[in-house]
């Protein structure tokens, strides 16, 4: 996703890959030097010393060794299963995953477990420049990918080297997940990537053909109590599984009373889905008329209005030409920009224009002043194939950035890593009115140490007064240039995790750490000038990798106060046991913790390895990232316990707070769990007649 520009969000969601335990490329242990370096690793492990974290037999005198800061539990294998309700696991591998309801029925039914929170998207809609009421055109994407819940439903990650991603968030205001079940939720991986770049994300109601007209007339054709509870239910759902609304998508025709009741339902939905979520938004697509009749009119006209009138947006068919834009735009007057001309990308049917002409169809839309939907923008996956896809993909949107206005993100604190939710490797570690001083810390590899690096902010004046004078003064009205200063001594309350600015470190990566003193300003953007040039010849070629880009206020987002211990216990659930092979076993289990949901971005899970008998400490491994508090952990290969003894695993929940500090271990959630052979029954002679 776009997500390392200033003005894109701070990452994809990480639904693409999925890293396997103990996994140590050369690659990660480039980024990880960098990183996690300065955060003192070997510190890190010095804490469990053998004395607290090893399991020694006696059960007893090991309970009196741990921490305060320790879960503890005891089980005992059992390879009888512990049912995973099939809507929300896989049930091969017992991972999470994403849904979908494929009728009325369970519609109405649905009802929230424990298990649905996975689904819960965790990133709040973050602010953005413009805002998505400022009344200019806004661009749609109606995601309709082979069906959808494809590797994107597998909440935790898939191990898929190139799979379909999306990252031109900046040109887009409005998400919609398309699929032709009854009930699209969103995968929860594309709400919190969505709300990262301040982009609203919607679901898909939909009924088709003949099915589609039983189900519409089930509730649609009775009394108002049928079709408010199919509205509450839609609206609830948004507000728990946290997106923002839906698409709403009859194509089959009703009868004249199910007709009548329409409009209400829509007016209805749309009443609830304002009510419960901030933000939300309804869109109508274009199928039937007012009559019932099923009839794409490919423009908004008096026989399709009544649908518009009474929700936030309209969605057209896709065959239209100039006369269909003209009439809608004099039809819709002040709410030209509600109305989202479909523009298919494969180009089916009667159309303007489709797949790397896309820009034709766009051009007429915006010259009339209204909003786009583009379907199927997978086009360049599907049609073109996997093995350029990157190249396809920034290609298809280079063509039409110049008429998809962006938006930027609007507070601070900013952190990307260029993470696309898709590769091999996992690395570890806007509008808004500046704060009087900003840090910003820069991970990169150059080839030449003859490259210039310039990083630059762009700030503009508030109208009160001017910012400090700067070496190239602006135009009256125009945006000031800033080049920060480089902060070689770090405050103290950071200076852990800064530390090494400046210097070089292994494999060519460094880091370097920047402050700048701001005063009554707008922080608009960041840019970051790279050249080689030798005295008195031109400019010469270079290759630089731009690691990690983190800005943050210097005052409040990284007082030591914002962190937070992981509240204890940490609980179990679904444990599931099976045999590996000789001696080892294969565990399944969720962990579910307690974490103020404002104060961490993500979780790092890490393990330590099971011990059946004293020896040297095992080291800690990171076996994942949550971003809820509750993560699935599969397919863990263990040590078998025997009969006369026990087993330990250790398990520690890292938050990872949203400045981009480092949680020190001692505020961890750590959990000791326990398991032994279960005991065979007797044998006694005695016992026996």
């Amino acid at each position: 996703m776009e997500s390392g520009e200033p003005d894109g969000g701070p990452e994809q969601s990480r639904g693409a890959t999925k890293r396997a335990a103990g996994e140590r490329e050369e690659e990660e242990e480039e980024e990880e030097e960098e990183e996690s370096s300065s955060d003192g690793r070997g510190r890190r492990e010095a804490l469990w010393t053998p004395a607290r974290g090893r399991f020694k037999p006696g059960l007893g005198s090991q309970l009196d060794m741990e921490s305060q800061r320790t879960s503890i539990l005891h089980r005992v294998v059992s390879f009888a299963p512990d049912p995973l309700p099939a809507r929300q696991y896989d049930m091969k591998t017992s991972e999470p995953i994403s849904f979908y309801l494929s009728n009325l029925e369970e519609l109405l039914a649905w009802k929230t477990t424990s298990d649905d929170t996975f689904n819960v998207a965790t990133v709040p809609l973050a602010q953005r420049q413009p805002p998505l009421d400022s009344r200019r055109p806004r661009t749609l994407v109606c995601h309709d990918m082979k069906g959808g819940y494809l590797e994107d439903r597998f909440i935790q990650g898939t191990e898929v080297a190139d799979p379909y991603v999306f990252y031109h968030w900046r040109y887009i205001d409005i998400f919609v997940y398309f699929s032709h079940h009854a009930v699209t939720i969103p995968p929860v991986v594309w709400t919190n990537a969505a709300h990262c770049n301040g982009v609203l994300m919607l679901g898909t109601f939909i009924t088709e053909w003949t099915e589609g007209g039983k189900m519409c007339e089930s509730f649609l054709a009775g009394e108002a109590e049928a079709y408010q509870a199919v509205a509450k239910q839609l609206a609830e759902m948004a507000r728990f599984f946290c997106f923002d609304g839906w698409l709403v998508n009859i194509e089959n025709s009703l009868s004249v009373t199910a007709a009548r009741n329409l409009p209400h339902f829509l007016r209805y939905l749309t009443d609830q889905v304002h009510r419960l979520v901030p933000g939300g938004q309804v869109i109508w697509y274009d199928s039937i008329l007012r009559t019932g009749e099923l009839r794409w009119q490919n423009e908004l006209n008096e026989n399709n209005k009544v649908y518009f009138d009474v929700c936030d947006g309209f969605f057209t068919n896709y065959n239209w030409k100039e006369e269909h834009l003209l009439r809608t735009r004099e039809l819709a007057d002040d709410r030209r920009v509600d109305v989202y001309v479909g523009v298919d990308v494969f180009g089916r049917g009667d159309v303007v224009s489709g797949g790397f002409d896309t820009n034709k169809s766009l051009r007429m839309i915006r010259e009339q002043g209204l909003s786009i939907a583009i379907f199927a923008p997978g086009w360049v996956y599907e049609h073109l194939g996997s093995e350029d896809f990157l190249n396809n993909e920034d290609k298809f949107w280079a063509l039409l950035s110049e008429l998809l206005p962006v938006h930027s993100v609007g507070s601070l604190p900013f952190c990307t890593s260029f993470n696309l939710g898709m590769g091999k490797r996992h690395f570890v570690k806007g509008q808004v009115p500046a704060p009087p001083r900003v840090f910003l810390l820069l991970i990169y590899k150059q080839a030449s140490q003859a490259v210039s690096f310039v990083p630059q902010f762009t700030t503009r004046r508030q109208l009160s007064s001017a910012c400090p004078p700067n070496p190239r003064p602006p135009s009256p009205a125009g945006p000031a240039r800033h080049n920060p200063s480089p902060l070689l001594t770090p405050p103290p309350h950071i200076a852990q995790f800064l530390k090494g600015c400046g210097q070089h470190r292994k494999h060519g990566w460094q880091s370097r750490c920047y402050e700048l003193e701001l005063q009554n300003c707008f922080l608009d953007e960041l840019s970051i000038t790279l050249s080689r040039r030798q005295p008195g010849q031109d400019e010469l070629s270079f290759a630089c990798r731009l690691g990690k880009i983190w800005v943050l206020d210097a005052a409040g987002s990284l007082s030591p106060t914002a962190l937070a211990s992981l509240a204890l216990p940490i609980d179990v659930a679904h444990v599931h046991w099976h045999q590996a092979s000789a001696g080892w076993l294969s565990l399944n289990l969720t962990l579910r913790w307690i974490y103020p949901s404002s104060k961490a971005t993500c979780f790092r899970v890490h393990y330590r390895s099971g011990a059946c008998a004293s020896g040297p400490e095992p080291p800690l491994v990171l076996i994942g990232e949550a971003h809820a508090p509750l993560y699935r952990v599969t397919e863990l290969k263990v040590p078998e316990a025997q009969e006369s003894s026990s087993c330990r695993l250790e398990f520690l929940v890292e938050p990872v707070p949203k400045n981009g500090l480092q949680v020190d271990p001692d505020m961890w959630g750590k959990l000791a769990f326990v398991y032994s052979a279960p005991k065979l029954p007797s044998t006694n002679n005695s016992d026996s007649l």
